[in-house]
């Protein structure tokens, strides 16, 4: 049994008043923390900047000019809350518009009742902590990430890391100015094509997977001068816990 995560601050965005009231009470009885419910999705936004909720369950067809699927790409793109879509539209139309906000989960409601609720608890509480518990790990994985980058963009050492195509995705501003060579654009082409002086070292320890690392020893010119700069580094291969490789990382100095 997935654990509640206690604190846990849900906004309801649906324009059916009974439904809201029903999903809020399911919501409370099982630990959660529903803040507020509101009706369009131009108030959904405004109370999604207010009062920043974990996870917003939102409806598709609401009042005001704006639907679910407008709100949620906002919502996304402006403050990375979780969107589940709770909602009775299930055509492809509808589906393929909804899959462009990258929702959390697209749960269908079923038409309303005397007996039965239009949504099942079950499933409700399911995709609430899965996505609660995906949307934690992605965040801990994006500052574990920021954490690396400024790490590496304030070592003494230049460092590059390539992705398994040799395509640059990461540069530390030593690499740049040894380099001599690297625009934001550049970000993505090939690291033989930027830093051609390594091609062969690249393509030989591409060759030679079971060979983790390999060192180089380089006389260069950076590309906006003619001084020549003395460097001695290393490649390593980057893998996988299957062992399939996943990109490079290059770490070099300057030996004048």
């Amino acid at each position: 049994m997935v654990k509640k995560m206690v604190g846990t601050r849900i906004l309801i965005v649906e324009d059916e008043r009974i439904t809201a009231e029903d999903i809020k009470g399911a919501l409370e009885s099982a630990g959660y923390d529903v803040p507020d419910l509101v009706s369009s999705g131009e108030e959904a936004i405004k109370k999604a900047g207010e009062i920043r909720p974990d996870l917003i369950l939102m409806d598709i067809q609401l009042d005001g000019e704006m639907d679910g699927i407008e709100a949620a790409e906002i919502i996304r793109d402006k403050y990375s809350i979780p969107v589940i879509y709770l909602t009775a539209y299930s055509d492809s139309f509808t589906v393929q518009r909804a899959k462009i906000t990258e929702p959390s989960g697209y749960i269908l409601k079923e038409p309303f009742g005397f007996i039965h609720k239009p949504f099942e608890e079950s499933e409700l509480h399911t995709t609430i902590e899965i996505t609660l518990y995906r949307d934690k790990v992605e965040k801990r994985l994006r500052d574990h990430e920021q954490l690396f980058q400024a790490v590496l963009n304030n070592v003494n050492d230049a460092v590059i890391v390539t992705d398994s195509e040799g395509r640059i995705k990461f540069i530390n501003p030593v690499a740049q100015d040894l380099i001599g060579k690297f625009e934001k654009d550049e970000e993505g082409k090939k690291l033989v094509d930027v830093f051609e002086v390594l091609s062969k070292e690249i393509g030989q320890i591409y060759g030679s997977p079971d060979v983790p690392i390999s060192f180089f020893d380089k006389t260069i010119k950076k590309s906006n001068d003619e001084v020549e700069t003395h460097i001695r580094g290393s490649i390593t291969l980057i893998k996988d816990d299957i062992g399939s490789i996943n990109g490079l990382a290059i770490v070099f100095r300057d030996f004048k």
